[in-house]
């Protein structure tokens, strides 16, 4: 069985940090890309950064490009989305999910397998 496990949100102030943690089980985690993604109250799901676990690249939304960073721990199945220079717009529920073939890396109906999120909160 397919499982992500999301955690390490919280309540933060402007300009602090988080990291978040996806703990992937189930499957082969060499082979799959793992992507991270938000979803604010009244707004579509959106794509924040993601993770070819099989070549190690990554790929950002240009809002967080210099500010998260995604890392992959292979020997835990862990994946990782550190997050620096927090602003209230990035107050939102963030989700992992994984796929084994995922050609647009933002698009979360490429990803079959989703976590259960964890609330991120950006204090001004």
């Amino acid at each position: 069985e397919v499982q992500l496990q999301a955690s390490g949100g919280g309540l933060v102030q402007a300009g602090g940090s988080l990291r978040l943690s996806c703990a992937v089980s189930g499957f082969s985690f060499e082979d799959y890309a793992v992507g991270w993604f938000r979803q604010a109250p009244g707004k579509e799901r959106e794509g924040v950064s993601c993770i070819s676990i099989y070549d190690g690249s990554t790929y950002y939304t240009d809002s967080v490009k210099g500010r998260f960073t995604i890392s992959s721990d292979n020997a835990k199945n862990m994946v990782y989305l550190q997050m620096n220079s927090l602003t209230p717009e990035d107050t939102a529920v963030y989700y992992c999910a994984a796929d084994g073939t995922v050609l647009a890396v933002f698009n979360p109906y490429e990803y079959d397998y989703w976590g259960q999120g964890t609330q991120v909160t950006v204090s001004s």
